[in-house]
């Protein structure tokens, strides 16, 4: 049976580019089309579709009040189409926070100026939605998120899923024992960033260095919300900066964040990506460079997302003698990147999102 779409826009031209695209592909279906946000709530109840694609700015009701609204009422994937600009960053991060999974540029140039790879990742992306975890409108207080659009992931076997839950925990770690807290994450990470770092003392002992996937326009604006949220400094990362207890470095989008030591200090180094680089940032750059610093010193967290990025980094720095935790399935909104780690054997920890900011403030 076809996956079913509801396309949400005002832009009657926009729905009908989208609803071709759509059903081009034939594990999918557009079951309906609405041109404002309180179309959307009523089709969303009488049509029961597995994913919505939704616009932002429109009329009688935006994108963001009818993503809540459905969210609160009949919870389903909701695809966010939106503006690259800084603006924009805004709108959508206000939108995920409503209780959407991800986002997709509105210009389908800034995908791919190949019509068909951006149909491929639009359509592969709604499939992966699909099957995704879907959470209830978030409260009041402000949650971001907003990951970039991504190959499709990587899905662990039952067998494997079920051997990484098995597996006996890593001894609680020793305080002292690590140097850096090092985090990847992708499709659901912003929300789960949150929910981690929120619950770190202002007094944290070690430096954090964070890799989300999200353009260049999405991360000062995702770093300064997480700023005001949370007890410790949380800043986008430039070229040069040194590593600080209690302070988280995002990686900015559309670069590669690695560390060096120079001098006795650690310092982030913030380059121009090179030509065939999937992700910019990447998980596995970044956490390829720490191993060369901290090699058995670090803690890596692998946090909800698309793909494998990050697979690789963890194995470098396990080898070192480094610790990796993973989210646990059940907590993901896309168990892809854990599921990467989880599945090679190199999670020491397993651990449901609830979970993780507790066990790290014993650091």
């Amino acid at each position: 049976m076809p996956i079913r779409v509801l396309v949400v826009d005002d832009s009657g031209f926009f729905r009908r580019r989208i609803k071709e695209m759509l059903n081009s592909d034939p594990r999918l279906e557009v079951v309906g089309e609405a041109a404002n946000g309180a179309e959307a709530i009523e089709m969303a109840v009488r049509l029961k579709p597995d994913v919505i694609t939704m616009d932002i700015e429109m009329p009688v009701m935006d994108g963001i009040a009818a993503t809540r609204r459905i969210m609160q009422s009949h919870p389903c994937p909701i695809l966010m189409f939106s503006s690259l600009t800084t603006d924009g960053a805004k709108a959508t991060l206000d939108a995920l926070d409503a209780g959407a999974v991800d986002y997709l540029p509105k210009r389908f140039e800034d995908i791919s100026r190949n019509r068909e790879e951006a149909t491929k990742v639009l359509c592969d992306l709604v499939h992966t939605l699909s099957r995704g975890r879907v959470r209830g409108a978030a409260p009041a207080v402000p949650r971001p998120v907003s990951p970039a659009p991504r190959p499709a992931p990587g899905f662990a076997t039952p067998a494997s899923r079920a051997a990484a839950v098995a597996r006996p925990a890593a001894p609680p770690p020793r305080r002292g024992q690590f140097k850096l807290l090092a985090i990847g994450t992708s499709t659901g990470g912003p929300v789960a960033l949150q929910e981690v770092l929120t619950k770190l003392p202002a007094s944290f002992p070690l430096p954090i260095v964070m890799v989300q996937h999200m353009p260049g326009s999405f991360t000062p604006a995702f770093a300064a919300r997480l700023n005001q949220l949370c007890a410790i400094t949380v800043k986008e990362a430039s070229d040069g900066d040194v590593l600080r207890p209690g302070t988280a470095y995002l990686a900015p989008g559309g670069k590669q964040m690695l560390l060096e030591s120079q001098g006795g200090r650690q310092l982030l180094r913030v380059v121009e990506p090179e030509t065939g680089q999937t992700y910019k940032p990447c998980v596995d750059i970044t956490f390829n460079s720490i191993a060369r610093v901290y090699p058995s010193q670090t803690l890596a967290v692998i946090l909800t997302g698309m793909g494998a990025d990050g697979r690789e980094g963890s194995r470098t720095l396990k080898q070192g003698g480094s610790q990796i935790w993973s989210q646990d399935e059940a907590s993901c909104v896309v168990y892809g990147m854990p599921a990467a780690v989880a599945d090679a054997g190199l999670s020491d920890r397993v651990l449901p999102l609830s979970e993780f900011g507790h066990a790290l403030a014993l650091l």
